[in-house]
């Protein structure tokens, strides 16, 4: 494996959220993992003490996703999944942000709910989730803006759920109004080592796909 295949590697979550994913998946995702040193799984909290098991004594850790997919569960709720979720061994949470508040202007309701979980999360990296696709720009921006404010570790395109993903226009735009100490992941439709470049060269420093594995062995 090449350097450059190296960091493409140490920068992805080997996602997989599909509802129909059974145990026997999670172990085939971590054994992956861990044999292309990603920088984490991304499974549905249900599975995260078991793949925190399966990934025992590696470096790669385990992330999940709260108010997944909609973003629209109660923040109390969010709050109590991301406890539970860390009580069961997750590392990283990547949250789905309220968008109708946003899109209401209800900015207050959709910073303090990001703050909430912020609160629950504790020293874990917490990625907030923004649903590009749901967004105009301006919305895009108030969000980066929300959630900079919020003590935020990244904010990530997309769920993989909307109508598309990730685009490199969107990336940019997100990295131009965090800066540089905020990370950007960039997720949803990035299944080629290509996708997965151009997103970094726009300013992405995490990859979220399902289609880890194609990239780092057909670039």
């Amino acid at each position: 494996m090449s350097n450059k295949e190296f960091n493409v590697a140490s920068l992805i979550d080997h996602t997989l959220l599909k509802a129909d994913a059974t145990e026997k998946d999670i172990v085939r995702l971590c054994l992956e993992a861990k044999k292309y040193k990603f920088a984490s799984v991304c499974v549905n909290p249900f599975y995260v003490s078991f793949a925190k098991k399966n990934l025992k004594g590696s470096n790669v850790k385990v992330c999940t996703v709260i108010g997944f997919p909609l973003g629209a569960t109660c923040s109390e709720v969010k709050a109590f999944e991301a406890k539970e979720a860390i009580k069961n061994g997750a590392d990283e949470i990547d949250m789905v942000m309220n968008i109708g508040a946003l899109k209401d202007k209800k900015f207050k309701v959709f910073i303090n709910d990001i703050k909430l979980v912020r609160k629950a999360a504790g020293k874990k990296i917490l990625k907030v989730i923004l649903e590009t696709v749901c967004l105009t720009n301006e919305e895009k921006v108030k969000a980066c803006l929300l959630s900079k404010e919020a003590h935020v570790d990244f904010v990530k395109t997309s769920t993989g759920f909307g109508p598309h993903g990730a685009t490199v226009e969107d990336v940019r735009l997100m990295r131009k109004i965090v800066g540089d100490k905020i990370g950007v992941k960039a997720s949803g439709g990035i299944k080629t080592f290509g996708d997965a470049v151009k997103m970094i060269n726009a300013g992405a420093n995490r990859i979220g796909t399902s289609a880890s594995v194609n990239i780092i062995l057909n670039k």
